[in-house]
This record gives C-alpha cells, sequence and structure tokens, in this order.
C-alpha cells in the first residue's frame, strides 16, 4: 500500500506490509507476511463527506516495541487521504498520532458525541 518505491521496515529492520482490509473495515500491518496487528474503523456519512472513523488498533504483544503501530497508523491516514475521506481518531492511538503530526489537521475532525453515540460507545 506504501506509495514509494522502499520497503517499510520496522525498528529491528524487518519487512513490514500495510493492507486495506475493506470487507473488515480494518487495515491490517504485518511482519514478514504474518500479520501482526489492526486497526478498525466505521465510515460514516457527514454532509458530503465521509469520516472514516478509527475506533480500535491493536498490535499482537509478540510484536511490540517494533514501531509496528505508528507504521500502521500512518499508512492507513494516508490510504485515507488519497481517498479524499476525513478522519476521526477515537482510538487513543490514532488520536495520539494526530497530535504529535500536525499534517493531518486539514481532514481530521474531533471527536464529538453524535460521532460516540453513531459508534455506540
Amino acid at each position: 500500500m506504501t506509495q514509494n518505491s522502499e520497503a517499510l521496515t520496522d525498528k529491528t529492520g524487518a519487512v513490514v506490509g500495510v493492507a486495506p482490509d475493506p470487507a473488515e473495515r480494518r487495515y491490517t500491518v504485518s511482519v514478514e507476511g504474518q500479520v501482526a496487528g489492526f486497526t478498525q474503523y466505521a465510515d460514516r456519512t457527514a454532509g458530503a463527506s465521509t469520516q472514516r472513523v478509527f475506533y480500535h488498533t491493536e498490535v499482537d504483544e509478540a510484536f511490540g516495541g517494533r514501531g509496528l503501530a505508528t507504521i500502521l497508523v500512518k499508512e492507513a491516514l494516508d490510504d485515507v487521504r488519497a481517498q479524499g475521506k476525513r478522519i476521526v481518531g477515537v482510538c487513543p492511538l490514532v488520536a495520539a498520532y494526530l497530535k504529535k503530526h500536525p499534517e493531518y489537521s486539514d481532514i481530521s475532525d474531533p471527536v464529538t458525541k453524535d460521532i460516540l453515540a453513531w459508534l455506540g460507545v
């Protein structure tokens, strides 16, 4: 899914892949072909735009400390931008990433009570 020709690698130098899984409404991150984690989303129509609401991210403990969650979230957000959608970071990890990376502020919407009610949380 990455847009450049360089392979993605984690902190150990292992080859990492990020792929959309629309059937499961998530993006997965894999290390050398083995799925290591995912971030889940739900798409919400908001006026004329679509918001991709990220509500859960997890990486298997066996792959912890390798930077996979950061790689996963960056690639997912870049894909959302490429699709012309907006981002809502309900998931604490995605919210923290958005706070540290203002380059996504032009396509980010705040978490509201309406969005939380829509998600059922």
